[in-house]
């Protein structure tokens, strides 16, 4: 064991609610801050076909008033008491916090508890939201370049299984399609307390929390658990390859993905180890060698759940992906092979035992800074307990990655890293597409 893992030691109390609510206090002393972090078993892939985009439609629907809290009053609040609020959708969850002054920990509560016992579902506000996601959509997706590439056609390249495969933020016409019976279905099946863990990290008092908890959460009636997708993918047996001619972007990029080992597997360790290797800072190969060394990069971006994911909150079935933005006078082929050039070096000779080191040292200060915020520790051991049901992983991870052999790396780079796996997006700038024919999409 690394003296520098077993230094690390965060508070973590873990109750249940007669209701199945799920809850984690985290109590330290420093600011008086308090992060409320509240996460739902549902994403994006627990969506049907014909619903795309319904999870992320759901989450617009959360900021539209309860029962007793009207529409606009939960931002008033939380924002009139110096605090922040916001919330997110992914593939297999979707959450919201509130980080508040820790003497106003009671109102984000109130708050968080009475939209899970009683939205506002009215034709008004599906109406208006149905709207804004669209707005959204325009101005995030398909108004920016490379995320039309990346959201749409990346997953149906990477995956085959539907519930994986279609985008995230879903099509103009599933979400004109929702109704308020849809909306209200979702709502009872997913947004209830036995679907959902709550955690609380930062300066407070345990005891108040947990009465807290118990006085405003405690009588929302569970529901039956709701069926988890299917989400199995068929085995891969030769490289895929799309070719995006995207008319917003001025550089070209590649995507590149094999795929990810189940979660907690020794090879998803060694994986999250292997990228710090590839990707991990100005001492990784990718930023020596190809960023500085070739010259061919100009940046990039990889995770395990990569773009939709990170280790954290990855799931599988997943892709070990990395975003390559690459100087026009490389073909996005010359990018690939010199990718698969760095990862041959590691299948074949493995990781020296200095270099591994200085990932090491990457993660543990990464990490070490990551949970100096309340809002970065909640929201870890919401992911940890909804995931793996083990919210101590906040304390051991560390030492586990940090316990990964350099043998191990290798092993699992010739396991995963193989060209029958591989999927390559090359995303090439109206204007400048290679002559291979076709046309711009």
């Amino acid at each position: 064991m690394r003296p520098e893992s077993r230094n690390l030691r965060i508070p973590v109390e873990k109750h249940r609610l007669a209701n199945g609510l799920r809850l984690l206090l985290s109590p330290q002393p420093g600011a008086p801050v308090a992060t409320i972090y509240l996460i739902y078993r549902v994403g994006a892939r627990a969506e049907p076909p014909g619903r795309s985009g319904f999870a992320h439609l759901f989450e617009h629907m959360m900021f539209q008033g309860s029962e007793n809290a009207p529409k606009g009053l939960h931002f008033r609040l939380v924002e009139s008491n110096g605090g922040t609020l916001n919330g997110s959708t992914h593939p297999d969850y979707t959450d919201y916090f509130e980080v508040l002054p820790s003497n106003k920990l009671a109102l984000g509560l109130w708050l968080e508890a009475d939209r899970m016992r009683g939205l506002a579902i009215t034709e008004e506000n599906l109406a208006n939201q149905k709207e804004a996601v669209k707005q959204e959509r325009r101005l995030s997706f398909d108004n920016q370049p490379y995320n039309t590439a990346l959201v749409e056609h990346w997953p149906r390249l990477a995956f085959r299984n539907w519930a994986n495969a279609h985008s995230l933020i879903g099509s103009y016409e599933d979400l004109e399609a929702a109704t308020v019976a849809d909306v209200e279905a979702f709502f009872r099946t997913y947004y209830a307390p036995n679907n959902a863990v709550l955690a609380i990290a930062g300066a407070f008092d345990p005891a108040e929390a947990l009465r807290l908890v118990e006085e405003y959460f405690g009588d929302i009636p569970q529901q039956p658990q709701p069926p988890q997708p299917d989400l199995a993918e068929p085995e891969q047996t030769e490289p895929r390859r799309e070719v995006y001619y995207d008319r917003l972007a001025r550089v070209p990029a590649v995507v590149i993905g094999y795929p990810g080992p189940p979660r907690r597997s020794p090879d998803y360790y060694a994986l999250t180890m292997l990228d710090i290797v590839l990707t991990g800072g100005e001492s990784s190969r990718f930023y020596q060698n190809l960023v500085k060394g070739r010259c061919s990069v100009i940046q990039y971006e990889a995770n395990l759940g990569w773009p939709f994911a990170g280790p954290t909150d990855y799931l599988d079935p997943g892709r070990y992906a990395m975003f390559m933005l690459h100087h026009p006078e490389f073909t996005g082929d010359q990018i690939r092979a010199q990718v698969e050039e760095e990862i041959a070096r590691i299948q074949n000779d493995g990781v020296p035992e200095t270099e591994l080191e200085r990932a090491r040292a990457f993660l543990r200060s990464g990490r070490l800074r990551q949970l100096e915020s309340s809002r970065a520790r909640a929201m870890l051991l919401g992911q940890y307990e909804l995931f793996d049901g083990d919210p101590e992983l906040l304390n051991r991870e560390l030492e586990i990655l940090c316990e990964v052999s350099a043998r191990q790396i290798q092993q699992a780079a010739q396991r995963y890293l193989v060209r029958r796996g591989q999927c390559v997006l090359e995303i090439v700038p109206v204007g400048a597409e290679p002559d291979r024919g076709g046309e711009p999409t």
